[in-house]
């Protein structure tokens, strides 16, 4: 029953698989075929003729922009959110910085990243924002949500498992061997041609597997062993690891791994009374003096192992019952049986619904969930067994080894605790899912409008018909163009999309249609030149960053643009990667959303998670109503 009700729900919602992409509705992008023609060997997902990092040498570097340019866009994006007062002084805060010390630090950002050409001048910076970050991972992971297969018969667990880590690990020997297809952000396709093409950066794929991210005190750090031949497997608390790669690098038969799996899932141990894995959820200094004491009670060997498998797979006993309780059941379970601190992990419930969570520092979305789509594809359309397939006949009683950590009364107190703090954590945060069926990109595009500033306009306006307030929102833009670019932020809160949304929510009978569809095409515009800017390397974000990073690591007292004029805390973090998966994220402040989207030709689906009860249900239904109110007037209707 449940798996009639997720193809029903979660098929619509997910949609169908979709092209890499920077932004979905911002830039057609399509792919350049470097296939070979003949079919790819067992272990391999593609053999490119292009070797994967053929053009990482060759990528441009990232600019830095102009200090007044700068300054300039950062008063634009505060100007929708401040009173004429408080903008006055912020207009006071940025001059300062202007003539003062923001000068002294731009030329010192300048000047080092001249003598660092091998990278971009943010890589450092952004990685030290997750990494000294002290919060639970809860609050930075990326939850994905995947389709069921479409063959119903391989929504089985054993099946669904064995398939989903046999593709992961040929993608893990495609991308070593260098058969991997390069990512192309291609425009206009003419065949194999390099026409209005640029090649993206792929230097975060080194991080996908074999990489942990150990808590330290103070700042975290990514560790990764390539030489990791095998995986890391949890089931009800308990953990196992057992080789998937050879000596010679041949991977395990899959019916060897269906066994294996089989093994764990059949094993009558009991849960744990004290699951370490419910420590990676805790506060990252609490969690890096925890594990300190792990390792002094001769758990050495156990962490090595965890921290260089390849990568992590949660079995999870419970089936899903309803929809709604995807994340909790699915994604986090009772946090017992999850490994946070890897850098992506599998789940499959017993039902067989499976997701993953990716761990935020050493990656972004857009790599990460291009890496599932594939996996996704490759285990659907080639599934390596089968509802006939028998286990191999192999001793996965001495293949696969259980880890057995020695536990004192300091780390089983710390356990309790972190178990008290993760029920309360997801006690309190809520998720809805949201299907918008009257229309899509589709009639966007038909009106010459940019359907993602359509999107980002509906949320604010669904803020601001549910609280009456324009509140800082950020959407996330890729990089990748540049060397180790990372991302940008686009401030996508605007004067235009404040007014438009007042004149929508506020004064629905003041303005005539053509009014409202004049004010539609000015915030398409507006964030248009926003996402161009950022394409450019001209955003705001990376820069200011940049030079915030560039003062601490001097030990220099920051300015008050940083300290008065938040640059951190959105109301309303948003993403939208082109995908066939459903991300879910938590909310930036207490009484935001974390909010994701993707756009079909005809719908809009989104997700919206926060931590105050109910509310999530009411922000779907008013960024519902803003839709159906933005439709209305392309429709050349009276808004009711």
């Amino acid at each position: 029953m449940m798996a009639n009700l997720l193809s029903a729900r979660y098929t619509a919602l997910l949609g169908k698989p979709a092209k890499l992409n920077l932004r979905i509705s911002a830039l057609d992008i399509r792919r350049i075929n470097y296939s070979s023609k003949k079919p790819s060997s067992g272990d391999y997902l593609q053999q490119s003729l292009v070797p994967t990092m053929h053009y990482q040498k060759s990528l441009p570097r990232l600019p830095i922009p102009n200090l007044e340019d700068t300054m300039r866009r950062f008063l634009a994006a505060k100007r929708p959110l401040l009173s004429d007062h408080q903008f006055r002084t912020t207009e006071k805060i940025a001059q300062d910085f202007l003539n003062g010390v923001g000068r002294e630090l731009h030329k010192e950002l300048v000047a080092k990243d001249k003598i660092n050409k091998h990278t971009s001048y943010i890589s450092g910076p952004w990685l030290d924002i997750y990494l000294k970050n002290r919060k639970s991972l809860l609050h930075f992971n990326i939850f994905v949500l995947l389709r069921p297969d479409p063959k119903t018969e391989y929504n089985q667990q054993l099946l669904r498992a064995t398939n989903l880590l046999c593709s992961t690990l040929r993608y893990m020997k495609t991308l070593r061997a260098g058969l991997l297809e390069p990512n192309v952000l291609h425009f206009q396709p003419y065949g194999a041609q390099m026409v209005d093409a640029y090649p993206l950066d792929m230097s975060q794929y080194h991080r996908v597997f074999n990489t942990t991210r150990i808590p330290g005190q103070g700042r975290d750090e990514l560790f990764t062993n390539e030489k990791g031949r095998h995986v890391l497997v949890m089931r009800n608390g308990n953990m196992y690891v057992f080789d998937v790669v050879d000596r010679d690098g041949n991977l395990l038969k899959p019916t060897e791994i269906q066994a294996h799996l089989n093994y764990i899932l059949t094993d009558l141990t009991p849960a744990p009374a004290f699951p370490i894995g419910i420590l990676t959820s805790e506060n990252r200094d609490v969690w890096a003096e925890l594990r300190d004491k792990l390792v002094n009670c001769g758990n050495t060997d156990n962490l090595r192992l965890v921290d260089s498998a390849a990568c992590c797979l949660c079995l999870d006993d419970a089936s899903i019952k309803k929809g709604d309780d995807m994340l909790h059941s699915l994604l986090l379970a009772n946090g017992c049986n999850r490994w946070l601190d890897k850098s992506f992990s599998l789940h499959v419930s017993k039902s067989g619904e499976a997701g993953s969570c990716m761990e935020h520092s050493w990656g972004d979305g857009m790599t990460m969930t291009d890496i599932l789509g594939k996996i996704y594809k490759d285990s659907t359309e080639q599934p390596q067994v089968h509802p006939g397939s028998v286990a191999a006949a192999v001793d996965s009683a001495s293949a696969v080894h259980q880890l057995q950590f020695n536990l004192d009364s300091v780390l089983k107190n710390g356990i309790k605790k972190a178990k008290n703090n993760f029920d309360l954590h997801v006690s309190q945060l809520s998720i809805d899912f949201m299907i918008f069926g009257k229309g899509g990109k589709e009639t966007m595009k038909k009106n010459n409008l940019s359907p993602d500033s359509m999107a980002q306009l509906a949320f604010q306006m669904g803020f601001l018909r549910m609280r009456g307030q324009t509140v800082p929102t950020s959407e996330p833009f890729s990089m990748a163009r540049f060397k180790h670019g990372r991302l940008e932020i686009i401030p996508s809160a605007t004067t235009y999309t404040k007014q438009c949304s007042n004149a929508f929510v506020c004064q629905r009978d003041q303005h005539s249609v053509q009014q409202l569809k004049a004010m539609l095409y000015q915030c398409s515009r507006y964030h248009r030149q926003l996402v161009k800017e950022a394409s450019m390397g001209q955003g705001l974000y990376c820069h200011l960053y940049g030079l915030r990073d560039l003062a601490l690591s001097k030990d220099q007292e920051l300015h008050s643009l940083y300290t008065d004029c938040d640059l951190d805390g959105f109301t309303l973090p948003t993403s939208t990667v082109a995908t066939s998966v459903l991300a879910v994220f938590a909310p930036d402040v207490p009484d935001g959303f974390g909010v994701h989207y993707f756009l079909q030709d005809n719908a809009i689906n989104c997700s919206f998670a926060s931590y105050q009860a109910d509310s999530h249900k009411d922000f779907s239904r008013c960024v519902n109503k803003s839709l159906e109110d933005i439709f209305t007037v392309l429709e050349e209707k009276t808004l009711s």
